[in-house]
């Protein structure tokens, strides 16, 4: 069992909420009229309530099979399965945030984060509620009425994590979600995406190029080749959630890690 599965109760575990499977993904692009081969033959299965990180060099198609798996590109080879079912376009099962929070500037924080439930069949008193929920699950109260502005670099990615998990999605897509902040809040952040991962049962696949984010919060490291890219290698954290980062088990992760991505 993962290590955040190991923090549900045996009774709530998802065992059929939220498994992607991917088999024989290639994407290539066509640039000037010349194909460019961008993915190989990604071969990858991802247990419900797992945290997968994905780590390898600029240019080896991590965030491109990012946007594959939320369906924002469908011109591509192989399968993609959310639950066994083919991914087909963008849905409310799979979230993503990226590297910029991208919140509206004009909207406070708790209209963007209501706005991702817009389409949603819920009473207004409904979705009131998802919303305050989801503002106290990254930490937010007192900050409901604040604009974009007026937030700092973390507190405003807290709110577009808030609005991408306000519709309980199965699959959490994090793109470099951390990679503008300053290293201090770069650590909290992490801590506490550990602890509103483990809260929200669902399943992540973060990229990031910081090695020991990647240990610090996957069960699984996903190494990464370029061009095409393709899985190099990939290592499972056999440590419970949550970490030491003084641990010489981490540390030990770490220097296998690193030979990897150097070689």
């Amino acid at each position: 069992m993962n290590a955040i599965a190991q923090h549900l109760p045996p009774t709530e575990t998802p065992l059929h909420s939220g498994a992607l499977e991917i088999r024989g993904l290639s994407k290539t692009y066509r640039i000037e009229g010349k194909p460019l081969p961008v993915l190989a033959d990604i071969d990858l299965s991802i247990r419900p309530g797992e945290f997968i990180s994905i780590v390898g060099a600029s240019g080896c198609g991590k965030s491109s099979l990012l946007r594959l798996i939320v369906g924002l590109e469908a011109d591509y080879e192989g399968e993609i399965r959310l639950d066994g079912k083919p991914v087909t376009g963008t849905s409310l099962e799979r979230g993503i945030v990226f590297q910029d929070h991208r919140l509206f500037p004009w909207m406070t924080v708790g209209r963007n984060i209501a706005l991702a439930l817009k389409n949603h069949p819920l009473s207004q008193k409904e979705k009131d509620q998802l919303v305050a929920e989801h503002i106290a699950l990254v930490n937010l109260e007192g900050f409901e009425n604040a604009y974009p502005h007026q937030l700092s670099g973390g507190m405003a990615q807290r709110a577009a994590i808030a609005r991408a998990l306000v519709n309980k999605p199965k699959v959490l897509l994090l793109d470099e979600p951390l990679g503008a902040l300053d290293a201090l809040t770069r650590v909290r952040l992490q801590h506490e995406l550990q602890s509103i991962c483990v809260k929200q049962r669902c399943t992540v696949i973060m990229v990031t190029h910081d090695i020991e984010e990647a240990l610090y919060l996957g069960d699984r490291v996903i190494v990464m080749d370029a061009r095409p890219g393709r899985i190099k290698h990939e290592i499972s954290i056999e440590l419970p959630h949550p970490r030491d980062r003084a641990s010489g088990l981490l540390q030990a992760y770490k220097e296998q890690l690193l030979a990897e991505l150097v070689h």
